[in-house]
């Protein structure tokens, strides 16, 4: 009993931002009887990050003590858009969009949790059949000023923007979710904490039975804004060993410490140190950073392919050699223009990004600095395009 009376302390603890309404009532539940909890997604991109996986390897923890896990995939509610955290509308996806997105989303969430004792659910099955009469009982409990003291609205109104209605609808769909599921438990991200509460408040309703919320701590990007694709800032569940720890290498030395704490299995204790260590230089914040990447690396990849992600980081910035394996492009063309290559290549998502990675200095070809946005480039087998410190690909 003490063991599992630890393990339950550890799994409330580590990890977590706030569990309500008490962590104590929590921990009780728990001991009781096994809980049903859920993690909910709404696929709006096709990769999940490490920012996601804090929340799944929560799941995974209550999983491994036997408790009733889903994993929710907000195939409805994407297409609303979450107005959690957003000074402007998000744009609605179609479902065509969603079921493209979230097409890899098991397989990465594998490198996580057990699928063999996961219940997959898509809240679609269920959003989409509520009545008209269902969602007029269901915005019967909530007022307009209670929906509108969430900051994001108050900040747009002071702007003059835009409070659209279906942003109201969003967190009650979300809330319903837990009705649908009778769950005992919601886990998300600090920014779904009043769509989390709603849901709360709606099983009190419809179920007549008590749903605790734990909230997680939201992961900053490698350069220290919101972890998001648009400002490639992210490390991805799929990105290979050799990504994973090229990106983890170039992290804000400030952030060592919480990527520390969110994204490995290191004691706290040991944390503690390494975090004193760095604030009175006793250790160089590139040797916390190359442990970090080697821990992170490990959980998804493993201890070899972290190893040798090592190895060949050394090799690319140390000893300044190229990579050992470099992607191969066949282009037909003779001649190109740079802004083209760089698109055609994948190595820039587009010209206007391409073109701010040349003015930046942050392109060459076959070692050389390119500086010219308008240049044509003739085409050369076995030539070398290189974006940023980590990225090449070689013409063939």
């Amino acid at each position: 009993m003490v063991k599992i009376n630890q393990k339950i302390e550890r799994i409330l603890t580590r990890g977590v931002e706030k569990i309500l309404p008490s962590k104590k009532g929590l921990a009780e539940l728990m001991k009781k009887r096994k809980i049903r909890l859920y993690l909910g997604i709404d696929p709006t991109s096709p990769e999940l990050h490490l920012g996601h996986a804090i929340p799944l390897r929560k799941l995974k923890e209550f999983q491994e003590l036997g408790h009733e896990v889903i994993l929710l995939f907000g195939t409805f509610t994407a297409q609303i858009g979450d107005p959690s955290e957003r000074d402007e509308k998000r744009k609605p996806l179609t479902p065509a969009q969603i079921k493209k997105n979230m097409a890899t989303y098991k397989k990465q969430a594998s490198k996580i949790l057990d699928f063999s004792k996961v219940k997959i659910k898509y809240n679609a099955d269920w959003l989409a059949e509520l009545t008209f009469k269902d969602l007029a009982r269901l915005t019967s409990y909530f007022t307009v000023l209670r929906l509108l003291e969430r900051d994001m609205f108050q900040e747009r109104l002071k702007k003059g923007k835009e409070v659209w209605v279906n942003e109201f609808l969003y967190p009650l769909m979300q809330g319903y979710d837990s009705v649908a599921m009778d769950v005992d438990l919601e886990v998300g991200a600090t920014d779904q904490l009043f769509n989390m509460l709603v849901g709360r408040k709606l099983q009190k309703i419809y179920n007549k039975k008590e749903k605790f919320v734990l909230t997680c701590p939201m992961l900053v990007g490698l350069d220290g804004r919101k972890m998001s694709k648009t400002f490639g800032n992210t490390v991805n569940i799929a990105d290979s060993a050799n990504e994973m720890y090229g990106k983890l290498m170039s992290l804000k030395d400030e952030l060592i410490p919480e990527y520390f704490r969110l994204c490995t299995e290191i004691l706290a204790e040991e944390i503690k140190e390494i975090e004193k260590d760095l604030r009175f230089g006793e250790i160089n914040p590139k040797d916390a950073k190359a442990r970090l990447a080697r821990e992170v690396v490990t959980i998804y990849h493993g201890e070899k392919l972290a190893r040798e992600a090592e190895k060949e980081f050394k090799r690319v910035f140390k000893e300044e050699k190229l990579p050992s394996k470099i992607p191969e492009v066949k282009i037909q063309k003779k001649k190109v223009g740079i802004l083209d290559l760089l698109t055609k290549t994948k190595l820039a998502p587009s010209k206007s990004e391409a073109k701010r990675l040349i003015l930046q200095g942050g392109v060459k070809i076959d070692q050389v600095v390119q500086k010219d946005w308008k240049k044509t480039v003739e085409i050369k087998k076995g030539m070398i395009v290189q974006v940023g410190k980590r990225r090449f690909i070689k013409i063939v």
